[in-house]
């Protein structure tokens, strides 16, 4: 029997660079809105921009939850954002926090990405390098909106600069300036627990060799990609998922900051092929508890 997790807000989940809600009824969310809304919790994947600045992103996600308090009648929602989706759900809960229960950013940038940085160096802007992974990127989110199934909106724009800068660790540098609420004060510690009403939350993994590329791991191709885009990372070197480091995921109350998931482990991909012994699907359910034990 699923264990209960009605908490008393929505939870609406927000996806990260190049997500999507459902392709030919693939879901992003893999195996993850299901679970949760068997737990009791009413739960909604949206979809915002694919490629853009983290304040685009933010505005359209303002869009989601003002329908979802008129549909619901609810007061408030939760915001779970994977990757550039926590920095997106952190730009709406700070301009409108009054709609806002909490924010939980699942291995979020929240203080930049090395390989963000790694590709601004190698990838600048009007290089042979740079125009052709823009061409790579434009025709990814052509194919992936002929096939989405689960967002029915109008197109929605996209600016591939706008969304790489909001990456690099100086363009996150920038948005935290304006929108400091969570962060720790000092490196790999703690942010404030609620800020304006808003209680924050943050988890990440890490690649473990010997956990994370064993048990379904070793047939996702995803994993191989990330140990190889964890070979950019200087700073936060052996202790990252290939695509965030773990003191810079923080945010608010850390619950935890080296599960053995890769970056897209998190989120139960790909079709559930994940390292040895992790259960990414189970930290979601729980987290719903989490929130419905503190009332919200």
């Amino acid at each position: 029997m699923t264990p209960s997790a009605t908490v008393r807000y929505p939870l609406v989940l927000v996806p990260g660079m190049l997500g999507y809600v459902s392709l030919l009824g693939y879901p992003y969310w893999y195996g993850i809105v299901s679970a949760l809304r068997a737990a009791g919790a009413k739960t909604y994947a949206v979809q915002v921009s694919p490629l853009n600045s983290t304040e685009i992103r933010g505005e359209q996600l303002l869009a989601h939850i003002s329908d979802i308090l008129a549909k619901t009648g609810a007061e408030k929602v939760h915001l779970l954002g994977h990757s550039q989706g926590a920095l997106t759900a952190r730009y709406a809960a700070a301009l409108h926090p009054e709609w806002v229960a909490s924010v939980t950013s699942i291995a979020g940038p929240n203080h930049g990405s090395e390989l963000g940085d790694y590709l601004a160096h190698k990838a600048a802007a009007g290089s042979f390098t740079e125009t052709c992974l823009r061409l790579l990127l434009r025709g990814c989110v052509r194919v992936m909106g002929w096939l989405e199934q689960g967002y029915k909106g109008p197109p929605l724009p996209v600016d591939i600069a706008a969304a790489h800068g909001s990456l690099t660790s100086a363009g996150v540098a920038e948005f935290n300036r304006k929108y400091p609420q969570g962060l720790p004060q000092t490196w790999g510690g703690e942010g404030a627990a609620e800020v304006n009403g808003v209680r924050y939350y943050s988890w990440s993994g890490t690649l473990q060799p010997g956990i994370t590329n064993r048990g379904g791991n070793r047939f996702d191709g995803p994993n191989v990609a990330c140990r190889i885009f964890a070979k950019t990372f200087r700073r936060e070197k052996g202790q990252c998922d290939g695509m965030v480091g773990r003191y810079s995921s923080h945010l608010g109350t850390v619950i935890g900051d080296d599960y053995p998931l890769d970056h897209f482990d998190i989120i139960n991909q790909t079709f559930g092929l994940v390292g040895k012994g992790a259960d990414p699907v189970r930290l979601y359910v729980e987290h719903a508890q989490r929130l419905r034990d503190a009332g919200l």
